[in-house]
């Protein structure tokens, strides 16, 4: 299993919360079922916007990422979020992003350019059942930099680009550079699981560009598909009407909410609706949540039937669905109470 994990440029705001709790959700229901996963979860610590920030706050960026991180890390395991077994970063793994570039030129699935290496992405827009200019909007919005006058095509994309003096730079055969965003993390999953993923996790926002570039890179360089046999995208969270971001200013931040609740409430919240449907955070909602979660420890001291557990079960491996399952567990309680509550809050479960 891969997540896409953080850049490390701010603090940890519920929509970020959202993905890796869902993720670590679905690493406990496997494990439920005696399935043995081995959790991936990567940091980009090489990013533009990372730089920037680091730049205006007058420290290093690699140590402005190191501190970040240590935090978010901090806000993961208050929230019941299982440690990864590997957490690749992005700033160790330049020279396997470079002998990814390498591979791509040898077999023309990539050229070099003005001291880039550019991977050919004409396609990558029509494999992920999008227009080319719904496409492009995306690539814009994303820092992919559709209007490169070096590319053969709008939509090739940096596998490694020339740096800026202020830049994270290393030598390259291409000059001195940094590795592309998309390009990391193929290098990160295929350097770490190797090929094939059976299972990749991160938000829906990622879904175009970043995803689709990192599956055709790592498919192009090993000759398998799918890179990933199944994709977990977790729904988006917003906020007073819009999508949560620092760009909106209307985050509402994991550590902030730790003070007023206790982290079952929060992580209870997150899990009890569709993984993939977006939803509208409201101080209502962790209400609700506080509510159903007490219904369930309450149950969890009833005597339950028999088969109540496997229907439990069930229902957490029909794509995730954790609100039929706390149903279930609500109205007949004994082990199927105590099964869920090993999801919601693994601290009593």
């Amino acid at each position: 299993m891969y997540v896409c994990g953080v850049t490390p440029y701010d603090v940890t705001h519920l929509g970020h919360a959202s993905t890796f709790v869902w993720a670590d959700a679905a690493a406990r229901v496997l494990r439920l079922t005696g399935v043995d996963v081995r959790v991936c979860r990567n940091v980009t610590d090489i990013d533009d916007v990372l730089t920037a920030a680091a730049a205006r706050r007058g420290e290093p960026y690699d140590r402005f990422a190191a501190v970040t991180q240590f935090r978010f890390e901090q806000d993961m395991a208050a929230l019941a979020v299982q440690p990864p077994h590997s957490e690749p970063r992005a700033h160790q793994f330049v020279t396997q992003v470079q002998r990814l570039a390498s591979a791509l030129v040898d077999i023309d699935a990539g050229y070099v350019r003005d001291g880039a290496v550019y991977f050919r992405g004409a396609d990558v827009a029509q494999r992920a059942g999008l227009s080319r200019a719904e496409a492009i909007d995306l690539a814009t919005e994303y820092g992919d930099h559709p209007d490169d006058p070096a590319k053969l095509d709008p939509l090739d994309v940096a596998v490694w680009q020339p740096s800026d003096p202020g830049d994270p730079a290393w030598d390259s055969p291409w000059g001195t550079g940094r590795p592309g965003w998309h390009a990391e993390c193929a290098a990160m999953a295929l350097s770490t699981h190797g090929p094939g993923l059976d299972l990749h996790a991160g938000g829906a926002d990622l879904r175009f560009p970043h995803h689709a570039y990192e599956a055709a890179i790592a498919e192009a360089v090993t000759g398998v598909r799918p890179f990933a046999r199944a994709w977990m995208h977790v729904g988006l969270v917003s906020h007073e009407g819009r999508k949560m971001a620092k760009s909106t200013g209307n985050l509402v931040l994991v550590r902030d909410l730790l003070e007023r609740r206790p982290p079952a409430h929060i992580r209870t919240m997150l899990l009890d609706r569709p993984y993939n449907t977006p939803w509208e955070y409201t101080p209502a909602a962790l209400d609700e949540a506080a509510t159903r979660l007490d219904a369930l420890h309450l149950a969890g001291g009833r005597t339950g039937p028999a088969t109540a557990r496997a229907a439990a079960l069930a229902a957490l491996l029909d794509d995730l669905n954790i609100s039929r399952a706390v149903d279930i567990a609500i109205e007949d309680g004994g082990e199927a109470a105590q099964l869920v509550t090993s999801i919601l809050d693994p601290a009593v479960g």
